[in-house]
């Protein structure tokens, strides 16, 4: 009986065994409290008090953020468990608004910010919603005129009682400001000047606007010159730096902050694919060539089926945002038993035209070709040359939805240093359409016509030849053409048409059936179109859409493996 006794009295002595309390609260709050509420075990009595009366506070401070100011919480036993229990309470709702702008302000102006203010009333109250209407408020004084613009006042009037919350926010404008004069820091290499060339949304003179000092920034960003850019209006009066007119209005200079971006680059690179074979290239880049701020890009490159060496030289943008540019390449390739060697030499013109880019130039080339099996020719043209590619969209690198057009124009004559006279049209489609989530089509067109009496002295630049990656998959790379002996040429004609299935298995994996067909001869009546469909493995990497197909071409009736990384717009 003693020892009986003594067991029992050592269980008592025991801790109670640690509870996790049960959370219980309806749906709408209940991922809230779960994500930021650190319940954790409950060992004893004492312990239980304490976790009821931080369970309080904290919950309390939580629902208050999302309109909830008379919860109740309760904690309490249901045998072993320990359940938490949470009555949100019903929510409290915007009662009034009440938006003052002091300053001068244009009336339009007023009344477009007090009517896109975002919190209405009716609405819950949220205090994300509370933050971001005010942000969006400020954001919208700070975009147009007024940069100094700022928030005085805000405050939310809490009736628990009513359900109510009435706002109140008195926003200072300021003065309204113009840009001044750029005051540009962190030159060494450059000059001033070449800021000035990449600026076509910040004159002196103008009334502010926030993102014209973005476009600037983006504009100077995006250049090889620079590795950081910031552009802000110096407001500091202070300083002696800013200056009111007689109209009211203040002029303050724009500060344009720069790093200069190392500027050369030496890149070096090895790959394989299923058009030209295996490769290695070297590269060699310089935006500051002779010390002019001109842009040198050269390189080699060695591939299994072509061999080429080029250099461009390109100037800094004039007024009108126009590039110049002068360039020449040597290359070999020997493809479907075509040897062909070539040298030219060239200048070009870039310019962007709101969503169209658009491309003059001047190319002067010389061109020996040798079919297998055929007399090898040498042939010159000199050509003038245009090209215009309009694309529509969201993502480039994302296939799925987005529309380009593409057209080029060139030609030469006998009467100017070329062997033949010719005019070279083309023309280039292609277009995602989206089907929901995780399907969506991609289709493509190619037609190309050169006009000419025969396809004789035009270098093959200027005539089609099709096949492989990209083009009519099932077939060799450019074995769609001419025959001329054992070798396959270029003609005057050419159409491709594709059609693509894509399915999305995960966000960056999927799987694709296509169908694709084209030709290119040098007589239309001898236009068949060779077709070619399969089946492949898509993957979004970081640089653009990989491909990976085994297509079946019906009229040589062989598989073959391609694989490409292409930009579809």
């Amino acid at each position: 009986m003693h020892r009986f006794l003594s067991l029992a009295a050592m269980l008592l002595s025991l801790p109670a065994l640690a509870v996790v309390p049960t959370l219980r609260a309806p749906e709408d709050v209940r991922a809230l409290l779960e994500t930021h509420l650190e319940i954790g075990d409950v060992t004893d009595q004492p312990a239980e008090v304490a976790f009821a009366r931080r369970m309080q506070r904290e919950v309390e401070k939580l629902l208050a953020t999302e309109g909830y100011f008379s919860p109740r919480v309760n904690l309490r036993r249901d045998g072993d468990e320990l359940l938490l229990e949470v009555d949100p309470g019903a929510r409290a709702l915007i009662g009034s608004v009440r938006i003052d702008i002091s300053d001068e302000v244009d009336a339009a102006r007023r009344q477009e910010l007090v009517d896109g203010w975002k919190l209405k009333v009716g609405r819950p109250f949220r205090q994300a919603d509370w933050d971001e209407a005010k942000d969006s408020l400020l954001a919208g004084l700070l975009a147009v005129d007024h940069a100094g613009a700022r928030l005085q006042q805000t405050r939310a009037d809490v009736d628990p009682e009513a359900l109510r919350v009435d706002l109140l926010v008195v926003a200072e404008a300021g003065p309204r400001y113009r840009f001044g004069e750029l005051q540009i820091s962190g030159l060494q290499r450059y000059r001033p000047e070449l800021v000035a060339r990449f600026n076509r949304s910040v004159r002196p003179g103008d009334a502010y606007r926030e993102d014209q000092l973005l476009a600037l920034q983006a504009a100077l960003q995006s250049t090889p010159y620079f590795s950081s850019v910031s552009v802000a209006l110096q407001r500091s009066e202070a300083d002696g730096e800013t200056a009111a007119a007689d109209d009211g209005w203040v002029s303050a200079p724009v500060l344009v902050r720069v790093r200069e971006r190392a500027p050369y680059q030496i890149t070096l690179g090895v790959g394989y694919s299923t058009n030209t074979g295996a490769r290695v290239e070297a590269g060699y880049r310089s935006s500051d060539f002779l010390g002019r701020a001109w842009q040198l890009q050269t390189g080699v490159r060695i591939e299994q089926l072509r061999q080429s060496a080029f250099a461009d030289v390109f100037f800094p943008p004039d007024e009108q945002q126009r590039r110049d540019g002068v360039g020449t390449v040597i290359e070999h390739s020997d493809i479907e038993n075509l040897d062909i060697d070539r040298f030219a030499v060239g200048v070009m013109r870039l310019q962007k035209l709101g969503s169209i880019e658009q491309q003059l130039g001047i190319n002067w080339q010389n061109e020996r070709q040798a079919p297998q099996g055929a007399v090898a020719t040498t042939n010159r043209a000199l050509t003038a040359q245009a090209g215009w590619t309009w694309r529509h969209a969201v993502d480039p690198l994302d296939p799925a939805e987005g529309l380009s057009l593409q057209f080029q124009i060139g030609g030469g004559s006998k009467h100017l240093l070329s062997d033949q006279s010719f005019v070279r049209t083309y023309l280039r489609y292609s277009q995602g359409v989206p089907l929901g989530a995780s399907d969506a089509l991609l289709f493509r067109g190619e037609l190309g016509v050169t006009f000419a009496e025969s396809s004789q002295g035009i270098p093959q630049d200027f005539l089609f030849r099709t096949g492989g990656s990209n083009s009519v998959r099932g077939y060799p790379y450019l074995s769609l053409g001419v025959p001329q002996g054992s070798a396959i040429v270029g003609g005057r004609y050419l159409v491709t048409l594709s059609g693509e299935y894509t399915h999305w298995l995960t966000p960056t994996w999927g799987a694709a059936v296509f169908v694709d067909a084209g030709n290119a001869v040098d007589d239309l009546q001898e236009m068949s179109l060779a077709v070619g469909y399969g089946v492949g493995a898509r993957w979004r990497s970081p640089a653009g859409p990989l491909g990976i197909d085994v297509a079946y071409g019906q009229r040589d009736g062989t598989l073959r493996l391609d694989f490409s990384l292409a930009i579809p717009f």
